[in-house]
């Protein structure tokens, strides 16, 4: 992988990580593009996630701090349980259950099975009709201080999907969050605080897996032969996809005060359309790296 692919990627990756259109999907199909017969693979997918989860960490500073704060005070006996920035401590928690149990289960799959382009291409078009729906015909009356245990573990469960490329972490967990009644601006702003330990624990055990091969002359020969992304490009695309990520979050949050999620959801549509026609007419290979 060159650093101008590694630098593509990496827009791609902080284009697409906010917007409910599926980050992995776009990784995906994208590094097809430029390296027919070859894609930049799960490793790198969820390594570049850390960019633009620090992104999310950033614009969540305050909230995240406070939330985490008040967590240990609690449960030092300092502030009582039922405290909101407690109880959103504990939702977030118990909302990374699904995905950090499911994740580990499936591994293999994620990473090679579910990573076929026929999957990816019928998940675009499917989720984004379930998101046009949601957003059509859901009440959107609560707000995060109604969050349950229940909804917590829905939450977590639609977050969860997202471990098919195609779904989109924000798209599964805002759809979600929608037809439980929640309103755009709180299903987002849970979908990507919950997006947080599930994407940190995600990126670092990749990493932990990779750099150390990646360190080592074979690793680096190995992984130059086989058309693999090398260390430094999965950090060019890692640092860019931080840059352009915040940008986009500071944006997507604005919009989503005053508009409807129907723009993504045609987004979708046609590109889950298109990336069928590509497949069918052979223009790109469904189990490309796999």
């Amino acid at each position: 992988m060159s650093f101008i692919e590694a630098i593509i990627l990496g827009i791609v990756q902080g284009l697409t990580e906010f917007l409910p259109i599926s980050s992995s999907a776009h990784l995906r199909v994208v590094g097809e593009l430029l390296e027919p017969g070859q894609e930049p693979g799960a490793a790198f997918t969820a390594i570049v996630q850390l960019g633009t989860e620090t992104a999310v960490l950033i614009y969540f500073w305050n909230d995240i701090t406070r939330i985490i704060g008040k967590w240990f005070k609690a449960v030092a006996g300092k502030i009582p349980h039922s405290d909101p920035d407690v109880r959103m401590g504990w939702m977030v928690i118990i909302g990374s259950i699904p995905i950090g149990v499911l994740g580990l289960l499936f591994e293999d799959q994620i990473d090679h099975g579910l990573r076929n382009l026929y999957i990816t291409a019928t998940m675009l078009i499917l989720f984004g009709i379930l998101l046009g729906v949601a957003d059509r015909i859901a009440p959107q009356r609560k707000e995060l201080k109604d969050l349950t245990v229940r909804d917590g573990i829905l939450f977590g469960l639609a977050q969860a999907l997202a471990l098919i490329p195609g779904v989109s972490r924000s798209g599964g967990t805002i759809t979600a969050g929608l037809l439980m009644g929640y309103t755009r601006q709180a299903a987002a702003r849970y979908a990507f605080l919950l997006a947080v330990p599930a994407v940190f624990a995600s990126g670092f055990y990749k990493a932990a897996q990779e750099v150390p091969v990646l360190l080592t002359a074979d690793g680096r020969a190995a992984a130059a032969a086989a058309g693999e992304p090398s260390l430094l490009a999965i950090a060019v695309a890692t640092l860019v996809s931080f840059a352009v990520g915040y940008v986009v979050i500071v944006w997507f949050m604005r919009l989503i005060e005053n508009r409807s999620y129907m723009p993504f959801v045609l987004y979708r549509v046609v590109a889950g359309v298109l990336l069928l026609v590509l497949l069918i007419t052979g223009v790109i290979d469904p189990l490309a790296g796999g």
